[in-house]
C-alpha cells in the first residue's frame, strides 16, 4: 500500500482531492452558515454581560426590550444557519459517497478473476457497503468540526479573553493533560476499528454462503451449524465495537475532566474579585458561559479524532482495493477486431496455476462458421481453453489467435464483444424475463426480439408465466425451470449476435424434454457463427464438424464423430464408457 493510505494526512488529501474538492461551491456556502451558527455561540455568552448588569442587577426596564430582541435574532439565525448547513452536508456526504462506491464498484469489476477467486463476494460487499458507510458518517463530523465547532471556540475565546484572560489561561490548564493520552487512544481506536472492519467482512461472507447455498444447508442440516459460525463472529463483533466506542468515549470524557478542572481553577481565582468588585456579575456570566459552551464543541472536536480512525481504517481498505493494478489489461497499441466470422486456433498453449499444469502444448483450430466440440474427462482444461480464449487469463506460453489477430493485441472490451456464451447455469438476474433478455439495449426492434424469442423457444412458455416478459424471474432465476432459464440465455446471445459462441454444457443439467428444445435453440443460434462447445455428454456433439479431445491439458485426439470411433482411441473409449453407463 502507498505511503498516503497509511498516512492521515495522506488519507485527508486523498479523500479531498478526489471526492470533496468537486463540491466546492457548496462547501463555501455550508462553511458560511457553519460559521454563522458557531459565532452565534460567542453572541449568546456575550449577551450575557448587559442581560446580568443592565437587566438583572441594574434595572434598566428599557434594556429588556433590545437585549430580548437580540436573543430571538441569535437563536433565529442559529437555527436558519443550522437547517441550511445540515441539508448542505448530507447532498455533499450523500454525492462524495456515491461516488466512492462507483468508482470502487468498477475498479472490482476489471480486476482479475484471479482476485475474486481469493476475495469472495461477501468480503468485496462489505468493502463497497461497510467500510463506505464509515466514512460517509465522518464526513459531516470532520466538515462540522471544522466549520461550525472552531468558528464557535474562537468566537466564545474571544468573550472569555475579552472579560479576563488571566481567568481563560486558568480555565485551560488541563489541556497538557490530554496530549498524550489522546495520541495513545487514537492509534488504540484506529487498531480496534480494523479489527472491527475484518470481522463484519467475515460476517458478510457468512451470511453469503448461507442465503446462496441454502438449499445444500437444507438438505445436509447445516442451519444450526450456519447458525453457530454465525453467532462466534457476533460475539467477537461486539466485544471489538464495545472496546472502539471505549476509546472514542473515553476523549470526550478527558475533556470533561479538564472542564471540571478549568471551571474548579476560575471559581477559586476569579471569586474573590466578584466579591471584591472588581468584576461584575455581568463580567461573570459571560466567562462562565463562553467557557461553558466552548467544551461542548471541544467534547464534539474530540471526538472527531476517535470517528476518524474508524473511517481511516476504511479509507485504508478501499485504496487497497482501488491501488490493486490488474495483470490482464489491453495493450497500449490494439488492433482491430476481425469483422468477419473468424477462425480460431490455439498454437502450443501452455498455462500453469502454480505448479499444476493446467494447460500443455495445447494446439488446435476451430474453422470460420463450424462447430468444434472440446470434450474429455472433468480437469481435462476445457474450461480453460474458454478462459483463455476470452483474456479471463493469459498462458504462459504460446499464442492463441481469432482471425489471424492474437487476442493480446486486441482492445479488451472489443475482444469480449466477439463472443455470446451459453453455459451450464445461466446466468439471470433478479429481475424480469425481459430485461434478462435485453440487459440494457434499448435498439432491439419488436420484430428481432420476437424472432430471438421465437428461436429460443422462449415464446412456447410465455403464456405461462403470471405477467409474460414482464414477470420477474427471482433470484438468480429461480423462478424458472432450469430449461426456461436456458432459453432466455439463449434468446439474450441470439440478440446479442456476436460472430463467435461458446456453449459450456448447455443442456447437460436438462431433462430429456427440455434438452431437445433448447438443443434446438442451440442449433439456431450455432447458425452461421464459429462455436466452441464443451460437452460430456458425447451424443450431443454427434455432428459437430470437428471433435477436439483433451485430456490432462493435452489435445490428444482431434476429429469428427465416426471418424474417432474409427480410430478406437481416447474418444472411443469415453464413447464406449457413456454407452455403457
Amino acid at each position: 500500500m502507498t505511503d498516503a493510505a497509511v498516512n492521515p494526512r495522506g488519507l485527508l488529501l486523498w479523500v479531498w482531492r478526489g471526492y470533496l474538492a468537486k463540491h466546492w461551491r457548496l462547501l463555501i456556502v455550508a462553511m458560511v452558515f457553519m460559521a454563522l451558527e458557531g459565532g452565534m455561540f460567542g453572541a449568546l455568552s456575550y449577551m450575557m454581560k448587559p442581560m446580568f448588569d443592565r437587566v438583572f442587577v441594574g434595572g434598566d426596564a428599557d434594556a429588556i426590550i433590545w437585549v430580548g430582541l437580540l436573543f430571538l435574532g441569535i437563536f433565529v439565525v442559529r437555527a436558519v444557519a443550522s437547517i441550511v448547513q445540515k441539508v448542505l452536508l448530507t447532498r455533499i456526504s450523500q454525492l462524495s459517497v456515491a461516488d466512492i462506491r462507483q468508482d470502487l464498484l468498477a475498479h472490482l469489476m476489471v480486476l482479475d478473476t484471479a482476485y475474486h477467486q481469493t476475495h469472495s463476494p461477501g468480503y468485496l460487499m462489505q468493502r463497497v457497503e461497510g467500510d463506505v458507510d464509515a466514512i460517509s458518517k465522518v464526513w459531516r463530523t470532520i466538515i462540522t468540526g471544522a466549520g461550525r465547532d472552531v468558528i464557535a471556540l474562537v468566537s466564545l475565546f474571544a468573550v472569555a479573553i475579552s472579560v479576563d484572560w488571566r481567568w481563560t489561561l486558568v480555565a485551560l490548564l488541563g489541556v497538557p493533560i490530554l496530549i498524550a493520552p489522546s495520541m495513545i487512544l487514537q492509534r488504540y481506536v484506529r487498531k480496534k476499528a480494523r479489527r472491527a472492519r475484518d470481522v463484519a467482512a467475515k460476517l458478510s461472507v457468512r451470511l453469503n454462503e448461507a442465503f446462496h447455498g441454502i438449499i445444500p444447508v437444507k438438505l445436509n442440516a447445516l442451519e444450526q451449524y450456519q447458525s453457530d459460525r454465525y453467532r462466534a463472529l457476533t460475539e467477537e463483533r461486539v466485544k471489538v465495537e464495545t472496546s472502539s466506542a471505549l476509546g472514542q468515549a473515553t476523549i470526550p470524557g478527558l475533556i470533561d475532566i479538564m472542564a471540571g478542572l478549568g471551571f474548579m481553577g476560575v471559581l477559586f481565582y476569579g471569586g474573590s474579585e466578584i466579591l471584591s468588585g472588581e468584576k461584575t456579575v455581568g463580567d461573570f456570566m459571560a466567562f462562565f458561559t463562553a467557557i461553558g459552551l466552548a467544551f461542548e464543541p471541544l467534547r464534539r472536536l474530540g471526538n472527531v479524532a476517535g470517528v476518524w480512525q474508524v473511517a481511516a481504517a476504511g479509507i485504508e481498505r478501499i485504496r487497497q482495493i482501488l491501488d490493486t493494478e490488474p495483470s490482464l489489461r489491453s495493450p497500449a497499441q490494439p488492433k482491430a477486431a476481425p469483422a468477419d466470422v473468424p477462425q480460431i486456433s490455439f498454437n502450443d498453449v501452455s498455462l500453469s496455476y502454480g505448479d499444476t499444469n493446467v494447460l500443455s502444448h495445447c494446439s488446435f483450430t476451430a474453422e470460420a462458421g463450424e462447430t468444434t466440440a472440446l470434450v474429455g474427462p472433468s480437469g481435462a482444461g476445457k474450461s480453460t481453453v474458454f478462459n483463455v480464449l476470452t483474456r479471463l487469463v493469459d498462458p504462459s506460453h504460446g499464442d492463441v489467435a481469432i482471425g489471424g489477430v492474437p487476442v493480446s493485441e486486441i482492445a479488451l472490451g472489443d475482444l469480449r464483444g466477439l463472443f455470446s456464451v451459453v453455459s451450464q447455469e445461466a446466468l439471470l438476474f433478479d429481475d424480469t424475463v425481459l430485461e434478462n433478455i435485453l440487459l440494457g439495449q434499448t435498439d432491439v426492434s419488436d420484430a428481432d426480439l420476437r424472432q430471438a424469442l421465437d428461436a429460443a423457444h422462449v415464446s412456447d412458455f410465455l403464456p405461462q408465466l403470471s405477467d409474460g416478459l414482464n414477470t420477474p424471474v427471482g433470484p438468480r432465476g429461480s423462478a424458472l425451470s432450469g430449461g426456461q432459464r436456458q432459453r432466455v440465455a439463449i434468446a439474450r446471445a441470439l440478440l446479442r449476435n456476436r460472430p463467435i459462441l461458446l456453449l459450456d454444457e448447455a443442456t447437460s443439467a436438462l431433462d430429456t424434454g427440455s434438452e431437445a428444445k433448447v438443443q434446438d435453440a442451440l442449433d439456431e443460434l450455432s447458425k452461421g457463427r464459429t462455436t466452441l462447445v464443451i460437452a460430456h455428454r458425447l451424443s450431443t456433439v454427434r455432428d459437430a464438424h470437428k471433435i477436439v479431445v483433451m485430456d490432462q491439458g493435452r489435445v490428444v485426439e482431434q476429429g469428427t464423430h465416426d471418424g474417432l470411433l474409427a480410430q478406437d482411441g481416447a474418444f472411443a473409449a469415453l464413447h464406449r464408457l457413456q454407452m455403457r453407463d
